[in-house]
């Protein structure tokens, strides 16, 4: 499947949409519209919000027009039948014409001056296509003794801090979170939306339709910029501090990156899978995470460092995941997203 084609916008031009999808979470997304409508932006910069509602059977619709009259800039409300995130968010992309659309969940707080600082760089300079910025927690239970969201622990919860100084994210060799990001809607019509085969869909923990979409801009030249001061917070729920949670969402991703290394023939550092030697349909890179991460947890358990535990497991769980759709596509199937992996 092909990303789709997003058409020119048919609404209003404005410099930014704020662009939400949601799915039954009318309570937290009640709370991320007050804190976008606290929002100070520069006398002449144009903005909406556009929400959209992915089958929500819950008071979502009601969150948002309860809001809608008196919000300080126009409050959208779509309503999206298709079950998944892509499909969510390439309906929010088709149905707004503003120059720069600016990603963020239903679960967020921003300070004031967020959106000026996500978008003023892709107003003010040609040679940016898109920005992302830190992700904080707001913890909804303790945080786990073995999770260290500094490191590459992050991913799961959605949180991450790249420090104070800026760069070029294709320099770093990294992308920004899906949570915190603005696109030019140039560049999306450019290289196309996200793809709905990659996406999230229901409780589905697939999801690497963003990170696909980073390989295409690489592809195309774009150039991304770092904004330490496009910083917002994001809840992580108590349901996700659990290892069964992270395993879950690390096979996921070793199944997603599988299918995203297929499609583009390359991982995401830019190492062409035809030069990679394969054993049984596998690259032979993944046997060797499964015996580097099976090392290091013997090693941690050893030394007693819950952390680095961790961290090793979930390469095995990511490893897994590869390794079953990698061997799925050899015999010609696919793994459903609702599968759940085995023990890891």
């Amino acid at each position: 499947m092909d990303a789709p084609a997003i058409p020119a916008g048919a609404e209003t031009v404005v410099d930014a949409t704020v662009l939400i999808c949601t799915f039954n979470r009318a309570a937290v997304l009640g709370e991320t519209l007050d804190s976008l409508a606290a929002l100070r932006v520069p006398q002449g910069l144009t903005w909406d919000v556009l929400v959209v509602d992915n089958h929500s059977t819950d008071r979502t619709r009601a969150a948002v027009e309860a809001r809608a009259a008196n919000y300080p800039v126009p409050l959208r409300y779509l309503f999206e039948g298709r079950q998944g995130k892509s499909y969510a968010l390439n309906a929010g992309i088709a149905r707004s014409a503003a120059r720069v659309i600016v990603f963020t969940d239903d679960d967020v707080k921003v300070p004031d001056r967020w959106l000026e600082a996500a978008v003023t760089p892709l107003l003010q300079r040609d040679d940016i296509d898109y920005t992302g910025g830190p992700v904080r927690p707001i913890w909804g239970a303790p945080r786990p003794s073995w999770l260290d969201e500094k490191g590459n622990l992050g991913g799961p919860i959605a949180v991450k801090d790249h420090g104070p100084a800026p760069f070029i994210f294709e320099e770093e060799q990294r992308t920004p979170l899906g949570v915190n990001m603005a696109v030019r809607r140039s560049l999306i019509e450019r290289i196309g939306a996200f793809r709905p085969d990659l996406g999230r869909s229901g409780k589905s923990l697939l999801g690497q339709e963003q990170a696909e979409f980073f390989y295409r801009c690489r592809y195309a030249g774009a150039r991304g910029l770092y904004v330490p001061q496009m910083v917002l917070d994001h809840l992580v729920p108590a349901s996700r501090l659990t290892p069964s949670y992270f395993r879950r969402w690390w096979y996921w991703k070793g199944v997603a990156h599988a299918r995203v290394h297929r499609i583009h023939n390359q991982t995401e550092l830019g190492l062409p899978l035809s030069a990679v030697p394969h054993i049984a349909g596998v690259p032979r890179f993944v046997f060797g995470l499964i015996w580097a991460a099976a090392r290091g947890w013997v090693q941690a358990l050893a030394a007693g460092d819950a952390v680095a535990r961790t961290q090793h497991r979930l390469m095995l769980a990511y490893a897994a995941g590869y390794l079953v759709e990698a061997r799925a596509r050899q015999r010609g199937s696919t793994i459903r997203r609702t599968e759940s992996p085995a023990r890891i």
